[in-house]
């Protein structure tokens, strides 16, 4: 079984003055590294996924400083950047034919948001066959308003890890992620 790691949406607009910040990306791009780190000294394959949205965007607009993947897991020559324009990551992108490619059959997954493009990822991912890992910590969101009331962050991340586990995909932290990988 070939896997690959799939870090969605980590661009500068979610974070600290970005145009969709979300509450604790920090904490995300730090796990997200870390596994970043362990699939590179492994030399297993890593794909980036990059939003554009169209030019008159409230976020990740293109030609944007806030549309660019953050510094700290800047991609390496040799590493996939596959753009999309929509939650999915396989909607109407190159991904499925390259993981194929590639002999991919498992994804290792961290990103953002995890209410919309990371959920849509994974079930997307799910649908096609994949076996996924979802790194909890390695993800984040942001607060929503529905009918009124204020969901906390914490909450919305909560209830769409819980609603992901099992039936699409392993939800698991960073650490012990690594810890099984290392096995």
């Amino acid at each position: 079984m070939s896997t690959a790691l799939l870090i969605i949406d980590v661009q500068k607009d979610y974070f600290k003055n970005g145009k969709c910040e979300l509450v604790g990306p920090e904490l995300a791009l730090e796990a997200t590294k870390a596994v970043l780190d362990a699939f590179r000294k492994k030399g297993e394959p890593v794909y980036f996924i990059q939003h554009i949205g169209s030019k008159d965007a409230t976020f990740f607009a293109p030609d944007t400083e806030g549309v660019k993947i953050h510094e700290m897991i800047e991609p390496l020559s040799t590493e996939k950047v596959i753009v999309k324009h929509e939650p999915s990551s396989f909607y109407d992108t190159a991904l499925q034919e390259e993981l194929k490619k590639q002999g991919i059959t498992k994804l290792v997954v961290c990103g953002m948001m995890t209410h919309m493009c990371v959920d849509t990822t994974v079930r997307a991912a799910k649908d096609l066959g994949y076996e996924v890992s979802l790194i909890a910590d390695a993800c984040a969101t942001k607060s929503l308003n529905w009918m009124g009331e204020s969901i906390s962050a914490d909450v919305v991340q909560k209830v769409y890890l819980a609603s992901l586990e099992g039936g699409f995909a392993d939800v698991i932290d960073y650490k012990t992620y690594l810890r099984k990988a290392l096995e």
